[in-house]
Order: structure tokens, then C-alpha cells, then sequence
């Protein structure tokens, strides 16, 4: 893998985060466009033109009420999807040893600290700015991993923060749950006949062309975050080399975490996928999700960390 310095990935953190911004609402807008087409009895484009403008605001809005929401409250999201609570220092003066002198000799503000009561072996960073940003361990990563894997498992949520990855991962969380969203409700309506029932046919296929549509938008969505979050683990993994000076601590931590790194409390996949490993709950291990994963096989990050070795 090419080397890419933590200066340059920041730059290209902070242009994909603007990417989503943008292209996120235009996918939106572009599915209700295609929906308010393919419905129109005519499908005039005038006058799916003139219905577009007249739906437009209201989906500015609302989307902008769920993205205000999910910005300013996705720490407490978060924290009640993970069941996660704050880890206090007397309670454990070594992590807090550990995460202080990493952030001491990269000169970073010491970010919050939780703890997430699962003997499985996992952690994640999440934050959008120094006042939000946090680290969060599992009571196993904590009790099963010796100082140097602890370490190098810290270093590398560190690296996930310094490199302002977990700003993007929030913005396509937010994205991505629009359209899943859509999509479900969608599902929904078809499958109890909430509004087929005083609409005869045309109530049911208006239903079937937003499920079709809202699906190809969610695909889209799935495929803009794919597109830019693949790398985001082989560079926090680097990062962490590079700041502890110990690859192989960190591919001895990812060896354990292999054995046992599912959070049974987390049920939500969108959150899940903040974990340094996110694996897919049993009996879900061909669902379309994981074709679309967010994380490189762990064999293959334990393989280039053992070249630095």
C-alpha cells in the first residue's frame, strides 16, 4: 500500500466529508424526482417539474431537521446504541495512562473516555470536534490485552480521530440512515397495506416504485460510503505504527479481537461499522450489508503490519 502522510489524509478526509454533504441531498432529491415521475399518470416533464418544486422544500427540511438531530445528538445515539457509560479514572488508571501519553507525544487533547460492559473484544472512536470526540473500549479489549496491544489498539482510534475519519463515518451514517429509512418505510407500507387500501392499484404500484426507487438510492448511498471509508482502517493502522513504534503490538491485538470481536448489545449495523472490527452477527454472514463492508479483512491488516515488524 502506497504511503499516504497524515497531512494528505486529512485533506482528503475533509474534501469526502464536503463529497457527502453534497452528494448525499442530491440522491436525495434525485429518488424523489424519479418517484414523482414515474408515479405522474402523464409523466409530463412540466408538470413533474412543477410538482418537484413544490415538494423540494419540504424535503430540504426535513432532511435538514434529521441531519441537525443526528449532528448534535450522535454522541448520546451512540453511547444508548452501544451501551456504553463513561470510564472514570480511578476506576482504571491504566487506560488512562495509555491514552494520555499517546495523545501527549502528538501533541492531542485527551479525548473522552468510555467503556462498554462486553466480555468481547472491540473499540471505536466517534466525534466531529474536540468537544465530541471519545474513545470507547470493551471491559474485554481492556481485561485480555497485555500494555503494548492495548496500546496499539488506543493508537489506532487516536489515528481514526487525528485523521478525521470519524467526522466522515457520522456524516455517512447520517446519509445512509436517510435512505435506509426510506426504504424500510417503504417496505413497510406495502407489506400491511397502509396506503393501498383507499388507492386500489394505484395506491399498490405507487408503493412498489418507491420501493424499487428508495432501494437503488440506498445502494447508491452504500456505494458513495464504500467508495471512501475502504482505506480508513489500513491508515489508522499505519498511524498506530507509526505512533507507537510497535506494529506487531497492534497485529497481536487484532489477532485476539479476531477470536471474539462482536458486541452482542449492538443491533445497529450503521453504528457497528465504527469498530475497529466489525463483524456480521451469526446467520447474517451473506447479507447484502457485508458485500458492501466498510472494514478490509483482518487477515489481510495483520499481513501488512507484520511487514513492519
Amino acid at each position: 500500500m502506497t504511503y499516504v502522510g497524515i497531512q494528505t489524509q486529512i485533506r482528503r478526509n475533509n474534501f469526502n466529508s464536503v463529497l457527502l454533504i453534497i452528494a448525499f441531498p442530491l440522491v436525495l432529491l434525485g429518488m424523489v424526482y424519479a418517484f414523482l415521475f414515474f408515479t405522474s399518470q402523464q409523466q409530463d416533464p412540466q408538470l413533474v417539474n412543477d410538482d418537484f418544486k413544490d415538494v423540494v422544500p419540504f424535503v430540504i427540511i426535513g432532511t435538514s431537521i434529521w441531519f441537525a438531530i443526528a449532528w448534535f445528538f450522535h454522541n448520546s445515539m451512540i453511547r444508548m446504541a452501544t451501551g456504553s457509560k463513561p470510564l472514570e479514572r480511578m476506576e482504571n488508571k491504566r487506560v488512562y495512562n495509555l491514552i494520555e501519553n499517546l495523545c501527549i507525544s502528538k501533541g492531542m487533547r485527551i479525548p473522552q473516555i468510555f467503556i462498554i460492559e462486553d466480555d468481547s473484544l472491540n473499540a471505536f472512536a466517534s466525534g466531529i470536534n474536540q468537544s465530541t470526540y471519545s474513545v470507547s473500549l470493551s471491559r474485554g479489549i481492556i481485561e485480555k490485552l497485555d500494555d503494548d496491544e492495548l496500546e496499539g489498539v488506543i493508537a489506532h482510534e487516536l489515528s481514526h480521530i487525528r485523521n478525521r475519519d470519524v467526522r466522515l463515518m457520522i456524516i455517512s451514517i447520517i446519509f445512509v440512515g436517510i435512505f435506509a429509512f426510506i426504504a424500510e418505510m417503504a417496505f413497510r407500507s406495502l407489506r400491511f397495506g397502509m396506503f393501498s387500501r383507499g388507492k386500489g392499484k394505484n395506491g399498490g404500484a405507487a408503493i412498489l416504485i418507491a420501493i424499487v426507487i428508495s432501494a437503488v438510492c440506498y445502494l447508491i448511498a452504500l456505494l458513495l460510503r464504500f467508495g471512501i471509508s475502504r482505506s480508513r482502517e489500513y491508515m489508522a493502522d499505519a498511524g498506530a505504527a507509526e505512533m507507537t513504534r510497535k506494529p506487531y503490538a497492534l497485529a497481536n491485538a487484532l489477532r485476539k479481537i479476531d477470536q471474539d470481536p462482536l458486541i452482542e448489545a449492538v443491533q445497529r449495523r450503521d453504528v457497528a461499522q465504527l469498530f475497529i472490527d466489525n463483524p456480521q452477527p451469526e446467520g447474517k454472514k451473506f447479507s447484502l450489508s457485508n458485500f458492501f463492508s466498510t472494514h478490509p479483512p483482518i487477515e489481510k491488516r495483520i499481513e501488512l503490519l507484520d511487514q513492519f515488524a
